[in-house]
């Protein structure tokens, strides 16, 4: 996907710079207008995005929007922006103001890192509370990404975004109340569940009961699925790695007696890992590969571009990191998980020398 690389490669200039950038102009320079014309759009045309645009409101005459965005000389987009420091979700009142008086269907509040894009599901030309879409450079989602599409000056379609934006908008509606009865289910939701397969009646004492019971099961049943998910994605039930002569050998034990166990600890280092090559790289170039003996990290799925491994199968954990295209690597003991962010001008090197 052209536009996720784009984006990917943003995110890698923005945590390239981002400690000098000082000042709210600057991150408007630095940042956003990249993203502006990552969407398509001529930033050095002044007719297609037009910066400090005036939006005069009521009796206030020379309040300024930082960009307006327009297509076909009409105003799509508006955007509001703040130092990369600053929450990009606390001065929506600000561009509430402007979205009022433009004519634009669409504004967004940045701060170069977190795009927030509003819009007037709620009321006509009364810009909504909260944001229909959000691009989080740090967290790139495909689904977010197909939609930001159809703002790109190529793709702009102003009926499918409203149509995304208020299926988004109540999608999220109901992931909130489903993440409330997840933390404390409701009368209603116990009741809906339990008279399923309980056929007595539902005393005060019994609800106190299943209310419990349906809590854990939900925990359960939802953590249960994202760790076969997980499991799934690191291929742990095939654990036959191709070479790059074409033979297929096992990894590190026979098949049949090969009892693999990926941890929460070695998830969460990967997590890590993850982060910080995602810096440099792509992150479906970073692969994990588990085995009876070690969690590795390849780049590439390539099992001759190890970037390092996890030995946590022991009481002492050690990280086990690969420079110069040594084969055997060298293993440093690990108090914590959190040291590992400190190998990552190592683990740079390492993706670097491939």
């Amino acid at each position: 996907m052209e536009l996720k690389l784009k984006l990917e490669q943003l995110n890698q200039r923005v945590n390239s710079l981002k400690d000098r950038i000082n000042t709210e102009e600057a991150t408007k320079n630095a940042f956003v207008m990249p993203f502006i014309q990552i969407l398509g759009y001529d930033i050095f045309n002044p007719t297609e995005v037009i910066p400090e645009h005036i939006c005069d409101i009521g009796t206030k005459k020379g309040e300024k929007v930082d960009y307006v965005i327009r297509r076909n000389d009409e105003p799509i987009l508006i955007f509001e922006c703040k130092h990369w420091k600053e929450s990009a979700d606390a001065h929506n009142s600000q561009l509430h103001r402007y979205y009022h008086v433009s004519k634009a269907r669409f504004g967004v509040l940045t701060n170069g890192t977190i795009y927030n894009f509003y819009a007037d599901l709620e009321k006509p030309n009364i810009m909504d509370e909260k944001p229909f879409l959000t691009i989080d450079l740090e967290d790139l989602k495909d689904n977010s990404i197909k939609i930001l599409e159809s703002f790109t000056k190529n793709e702009y379609n102003l009926e499918n975004i409203l149509d995304s934006a208020e299926a988004l908008k109540y999608i999220k509606a109901i992931r909130k109340e489903f993440e409330k009865e997840i933390e404390q289910p409701s009368d209603e939701m116990v009741k809906l569940l339990v008279n399923r397969f309980f056929d007595k009646p539902l005393t005060a004492n019994r609800m106190i009961a299943f209310k419990e019971y349906t809590k854990k099961a939900l925990t359960i049943s939802i953590n249960e699925s994202i760790s076969d998910r997980l499991k799934s994605a690191l291929n742990i039930n095939e654990k036959i790695e191709k070479q790059e002569d074409g033979k297929i050998n096992p990894v590190d034990v026979h098949p049949e007696t090969s009892k693999v166990v990926t941890t929460d600890e070695e998830l969460e280092a990967f997590q890590i890992v993850k982060a910080i090559l995602r810096e440099i790289i792509p992150a479906d170039r970073i692969s994990p590969r588990d085995t009876q003996s070690y969690f590795g990290i390849l780049l590439d799925d390539n099992n001759r571009k190890p970037v390092c491994r996890f030995h946590f199968n022991t009481s002492k954990k050690y990280l086990e990191t690969f420079q110069n295209g040594k084969d055997a690597g060298e293993k440093t003991l690990l108090n914590s998980l959190d040291e590992i962010y400190g190998f990552r001008t190592q683990l740079h090197q390492t993706i670097a020398q491939y």
